[in-house]
Parts: C-alpha cells; structure tokens; sequence
C-alpha cells in the first residue's frame, strides 16, 4: 500500500489527508486542519506550520505528497500570503525526501466530482464516499483529501502507461 499526503494550504488553516493506495483502491487514514494563530506574525505562523507537518509526515510516513496549486485572487496581499503557507507546504515533504506533486484545483475537482467548478460541499460530498470513514473536520481537510485523491488517480494512469509501453 502506497501513502498520499495531500495538502490544501493556507496561512490560516492547511487541511491534511492521508490515504493509501491499493491498486484502485482508495484507504481513508487520517485528516484534519493545522490552524496557526491569525494575530501572530507571519513568520511565527510558517514556523508553526512546517512544525506540524514535520511531525505530520513523522507520524504517518506517506511515500508521496500532493499540494494544491495557489489560485490568484483580487487581494494580493492574501494570495501573497497563501503562496507562503504554499511555499512551506511544498518544502516539508521535500526535506523529508518525499516526491511531490502538484494540481491546480480545477484539476482536483474534476478527479473527485467530475466538474472543474464543483462547489467545496460537492467536492466534501464526493469525498465522503470515495473514502468511507472521513472524518471531515473541515472543508481544509476535505479539500486535502481530494488533492490526495487526484493524485492517486493521476499516479494509477501514470503507472497503466508505463506497464503498457
């Protein structure tokens, strides 16, 4: 059995969620939110972050992560700020020498619901019944596992091609 990470990242809340992979099946493990303290500043809060996913990833060992990719919005401040939870999202896994990938979110939503605009409820929905067991603390972790999710599919495609080439 293979282990994702999959990673929603924010400065506020990062939602996690571990599967494993069996073939083309899927494995609820565990999820849930790494939540920093919004008056602290930046950098105490980036620090708190790659310390809970260091012990995250000590914990639960996956052989892969995936992470969200950033989207744009009409705050730059904001989307500067979550490029920074994205940025020490991207390097945890890293250090720990774990391949990681990364998915833009209309990619995510098509894997799990089958539309690129799938509202954050359809995508916990679909969630919820791809894994059996979720519990679902938050929208964060329920966006985390369908990164996990899309990753695990990409990755079954993946490896079919190279078993038929």
């Amino acid at each position: 059995m293979i282990r994702v990470l999959g990673l929603d990242p924010g400065l506020r809340f990062t939602g996690w969620g571990v599967i494993g992979q069996e073939g083309s099946r899927l494995i609820h493990l565990a999820d849930g939110v790494i939540a920093t303290a919004a008056e602290a500043p930046v950098a105490t809060r980036l620090c708190a972050l790659h310390a809970a996913l260091a012990a995250l990833i000590a914990a639960h060992r996956p052989e892969e992560a995936a992470v969200e990719e950033t989207y744009v919005n009409r705050n730059g401040q904001a989307t500067l700020k979550l490029g920074y939870a994205r940025g020490v999202a991207l390097l945890a896994p890293a250090l720990a020498g774990i391949a990681v990938a990364e998915y833009g979110a209309k990619t995510v939503k098509r894997s799990v619901v089958g539309t690129g605009g799938a509202s954050k409820e359809q995508v916990a929905m679909m969630v919820r019944r791809l894994l059996p067991g979720a519990a679902l603390s938050r929208l964060d972790a329920a966006d985390a596992l369908a990164v996990a999710i899309c990753h695990a599919h990409h990755r079954a495609s993946r490896l079919a091609w190279a078993q038929a080439s």
